[in-house]
């Protein structure tokens, strides 16, 4: 199939799946450009207690304006008063959130639910350095956006467990890193095929190594989505491995595999598995990282996915 290749061999990765490979339906292919966004909106979600110079503005971004949030705190219902919430926690704490299985939920209206464990740990909060850790639930519902992203517009937050003691492990890079790698995907894989705005998440002079060569402009990047990046009717992607490595005056380095799952236009599914490299620049007060360079290598070429 003409262009497969090439498109498969950009392909990037996924968070969200907590299924086996061998359980992706064709809904679940369908569906995997919204739940990147919405994991995209999830890992920002974050940011604001992990590194609190990012600003309450990138916080309320991803809320919807009747936004309500509870937690153990309490009940907050709209931007000001969710501000209002966050500008009361020190800025002295460290705090680190680690997500681990994700289910979905999708409704009839676009609407969808997501359900999320998250490790939690704290360091300020108690006395003589001592770190406090908790397992969280998270359930929140997102709301069709204008754009790509969906709107947070109820999270609910139940604390699930409680340790003090162990070794603080900060979590900025990789929710940060992972927010930039679902927003790629759900970019490049959402239907309308909307080039223009992979330009906020692009850097001002950046190389993406596709087999057919390296893409090094924005006219360059806008023909491969329109060619090769549009050559199959619906894909998604399962991450099997990701590190996130900071290499100092705010670059990352990124390394992934994932397995790639897709849907041509006369049906055929097909599978691969690709390994990605990365590095992107940070700008703590942007909504997101940027891409500098990425290179990819085909682990298992595309084929038909086996009954």
């Amino acid at each position: 199939m003409p262009g497969l290749k090439t498109l498969l061999s950009a392909a990037i990765l996924t968070f969200t799946a907590s299924q086996g490979l061998a359980d992706m339906t064709e809904d679940d292919i369908r569906n995997g450009f919204r739940e990147h966004a919405a994991m995209a909106q999830f890992h920002r979600w974050f940011q604001v207690y992990e590194r609190p110079g990012g600003g309450i503005e990138n916080a309320v971004d991803i809320l919807s304006d009747d936004v309500t949030v509870t937690s153990g705190l309490g009940t907050a219902n709209g931007h000001d008063d969710y501000a209002a919430r966050v500008s009361q926690l020190p800025e002295t704490w460290l705090n680190s959130h680690r997500v681990g299985d994700v289910e979905f939920t999708h409704g009839t209206e676009g609407e969808m639910t997501l359900n999320a464990a998250v490790n939690y740990q704290n360091e300020g909060m108690l006395p003589d350095g001592q770190m406090r850790a908790a397992g969280l639930s998270y359930a929140v519902t997102f709301q069709p956006g204008t754009a790509v992203l969906p709107k947070l517009s109820e999270v609910k937050i139940t604390q699930n467990s409680e340790a003090i003691g162990g070794t603080y492990s900060d979590a900025y890079a990789e929710n940060r890193m992972l927010s930039l790698v679902h927003y790629w995907l759900a970019l490049i894989e959402d239907p309308a095929r909307d080039p223009a705005p992979v330009q906020e998440i692009l850097a001002d002079e950046f190389s993406l190594n596709f087999s057919s060569g390296a893409i090094t402009d924005f006219a360059g990047f806008k023909a491969w989505l329109a060619g090769p990046g549009s050559q199959v009717a619906a894909s998604t992607h399962v991450i099997s491995n990701f590190s996130a490595t900071d290499l100092g005056d705010e670059t990352y380095g990124l390394s992934v595999d994932f397995d790639w799952f897709g849907i041509t236009p006369d049906g055929t599914e097909l599978v691969a598995k690709t390994r990605h490299a990365w590095t992107a620049q940070n700008d703590v007060t942007a909504r997101f990282a940027q891409i500098k360079t990425m290179d990819v290598e085909v682990l298992e070429p595309f084929r038909p996915r086996e009954n």
